[in-house]
């Protein structure tokens, strides 16, 4: 994908300026949120088999539930607990002539998922040693490992804590 360069960049820049002068207030001055949290982000897979195995299976992401869709008969939902009360789902929806994924507008860019170092370590050994190809430290981000599932999404294990973005607080 190309990038903006010259004047184009520098006009993207001035703009994200802008914006971060006009809606970004300190965390001192902020108001709380309304929302308790993400009860779960739910995306559509290929396989429900394939899916659960790399979830589960390859990333240690405990399967919490798998039931039909209230919405669509035949389709399965299905959770994966990621931590601190935070879940993964997935539909399938048999018979739909689904698109390869795309990264688009409206389209997930990518899930950053928070892991220890220790998780960190044993999940890139791990892809190293399955052959999985993945974009992580080689490219001289220390903290993020960037992988595809069997679905195309991307999926990022981020090496921080929560709240947190390149050692600062966010929250």
């Amino acid at each position: 994908m190309p990038q903006p360069t010259g004047a184009e960049l520098e006009a993207v820049r001035e703009r994200r300026a802008r914006l971060r002068e006009k809606y970004l207030v300190a965390k001192e001055q902020r108001p709380p949120t309304t929302a308790r949290g993400i009860h779960h982000a739910a995306f559509v897979c290929r396989d429900v088999e394939e899916t659960i195995r790399f979830y589960q299976d390859f990333l240690g992401f405990p399967l919490v539930e798998l039931v039909e869709n209230r919405d669509y008969e035949g389709s399965s939902h299905f959770f994966f607990d990621l931590g601190n009360g935070n879940l993964l789902g997935f539909f399938d929806f048999p018979g739909h002539d689904h698109q390869p994924y795309l990264e688009t507008i409206g389209a997930l860019q990518h899930l950053a998922i928070s892991v220890t170092d220790e998780q960190f370590r044993a999940a890139k050994q791990k892809l190293d040693d399955s052959g999985v190809g993945y974009l992580g430290p080689d490219r001289g981000v220390e903290d993020s490992v960037y992988i595809r599932d069997p679905n195309g999404m991307g999926v990022e294990l981020y090496r921080e804590e929560l709240g947190k973005f390149e050692g600062l607080d966010l929250l």
